[in-house]
């Protein structure tokens, strides 16, 4: 490779490093903390995949999503999940209108017709319901009566789901836990951080955003993530990570080759946001967390003895260094 074409590919990393820290920065404006839940996101976001976010009540998931899709200029709905929600309640529905005697059908487009989609509380709605959104999440299109409908590019699906709860839920599938790229859990702020948030949301002036990106910039990222580069012995050590979730033990049922294509493209979403032209271990190691935490079952004898799917993922890791 000529000297004039490595110069130019670093600026392109570097382009896009200043990118990210525009974007990073116009959230801070309204988010407080939350660096590792956002990042997250944006990986999914840039992967072109679905994220799952897990944390208890009232950490700021709704508001980190909308303030994204505000910087990101992408459209964005919120559906309340809930378990009288039916299928059509997301999908849309097709109407009958008389007009001089005539009857027309018309399809009046449910809130999924939007870039991003929040699922707040999806394990609230009922199997049915949550069926409706796979299709969407897969296909990035919906039927209804019989008639495709195409969604609006880029689509994303960010659900939002209450560890604390369970009553009155219905815990999702193995096989539509699989389409979430990601499950990002969200922490509590720490003291500091919880000073200027309150500082922040007492004021007078709520804080806004601008624009940091465009829809055609955010396209062009995606196109850009799936260059990066990542050496043979990188990828094959991540394949072998995956496939040790496969071998019993501690996890009853392991991650499926999806899980590797995941984790692949993460980790070259990550090395993208920090402006590195190449995927690192680190960058394997601190994504293997939010691509497989979703995709393992602990075996009985593990969840009895309180483990979590991160103590698993951690000793895995641990064994292959």
């Amino acid at each position: 490779m000529s000297e004039n074409n490595q110069e130019t590919i670093s600026k392109t990393y570097e382009n896009a490093q200043n990118i990210f820290s525009t974007l990073f920065e116009e959230i801070g404006k309204v988010i407080v903390g939350q660096t590792q839940t956002i990042e997250q996101v944006m990986i999914a976001i840039l992967c072109n995949g679905h994220a799952l976010l897990e944390s208890n009540p009232g950490l700021g998931k709704t508001l980190t999503i909308s303030t994204i899709s505000k910087v990101i200029d992408l459209s964005f709905n919120r559906i309340q999940c809930t378990p009288d929600l039916m299928p059509a309640d997301i999908t849309g529905t097709t109407i009958v209108e008389e007009h001089d005697g005539n009857k027309t059908f018309r399809f009046e487009r449910g809130p999924v017709f939007a870039n991003i989609i929040l699922a707040d509380e999806i394990n609230r709605a009922s199997p049915k319901t949550q069926s409706a959104l796979l299709e969407a999440m897969q296909e990035k299109q919906v039927t209804v009566a019989g008639t495709t409908h195409v969604l609006d590019k880029p689509f994303f699906v960010l659900a939002t789901q209450n560890p604390i709860e369970q009553e009155g839920t219905y815990p999702l599938p193995e096989a539509q836990l699989d389409r979430f790229l990601l499950k990002i859990l969200v922490t509590y702020p720490d003291y500091d951080q919880e000073v200027e948030i309150v500082n922040r949301y007492t004021a007078q002036d709520v804080p806004k955003t601008e624009r940091g990106i465009t829809k055609e910039t955010l396209v062009n990222l995606q196109r850009l993530t799936r260059d990066v580069p990542i050496s043979d012995d990188l990828k094959q050590k991540a394949i072998r990570l995956v496939m040790k979730t496969r071998e019993g033990g501690a996890i009853e049922y392991g991650a499926s080759p999806r899980a590797s294509i995941a984790l692949i493209l993460a980790a070259k979403a990550r090395a993208l946001i920090h402006g590195r032209n190449f995927v690192s271990e680190e960058d394997i190691q601190t994504m293997t967390y939010p691509v497989l935490r979703h995709r393992i079952i602990l075996s009985f004898e593990s969840e009895r003895n309180g483990v979590s799917p991160d103590d698993v993922i951690k000793e895995l890791i641990e064994t292959m260094n």
